[in-house]
């Protein structure tokens, strides 16, 4: 799994607006009102894997080959320092709004892509913001995944 999530930040590096990418462990979790990131961010989880039996190969290493599927959550997050009501500036806006093309710029990275040889592709299953009280916007991206003689 270290290359897989290795694979998967260098793959995140050519988002360029992104400062901080890292394997989530937390950094957004009751750091407030300093979390240990820059912003923006992205931070990479393999959030669930299940796995089947495929049966044996004795030339491998396990012998015991298994598939499995599972997600892969994304979390973006960034300083909301300015405000995107109908009367403000247009400059103010946008740099507000920036979160969305990063999230778009993300996606189109990583969706369709496959991390690894032994790997599907990436393909969103669900996007979802999460509730914060101390300025920082996070939206949670998961995707879903099938690795292959695991």
């Amino acid at each position: 799994m270290k290359t897989f999530l290795e694979t998967i930040q260098d793959k995140l590096a050519t988002v360029n607006a992104l400062k901080y990418i890292d394997e989530d462990w937390g950094q957004m979790d009751a750091y407030s009102p300093n979390p240990p990131a820059q912003f923006p961010c992205a931070l990479i989880d393999i959030t669930a894997l299940n796995f089947s039996n495929i049966g044996k190969d004795n030339s491998a290493n396990p012998v015991n080959r298994q598939i499995a599927e599972g997600t892969v959550t994304f979390i973006v997050a960034d300083l909301k320092l300015s405000n995107t009501s109908h009367r403000a500036p247009q400059s103010q806006k946008d740099n507000a709004w920036s979160i969305w093309t990063i999230i778009e710029d993300l996606h189109k990275a990583v969706h369709g892509w496959k991390p690894t040889e032994d790997s599907g592709a990436l393909m969103r299953t669900s996007h979802k913001r999460i509730r914060r009280d101390d300025g920082i916007q996070e939206y949670q991206i998961t995707y879903s995944i099938g690795l292959a003689n695991v």
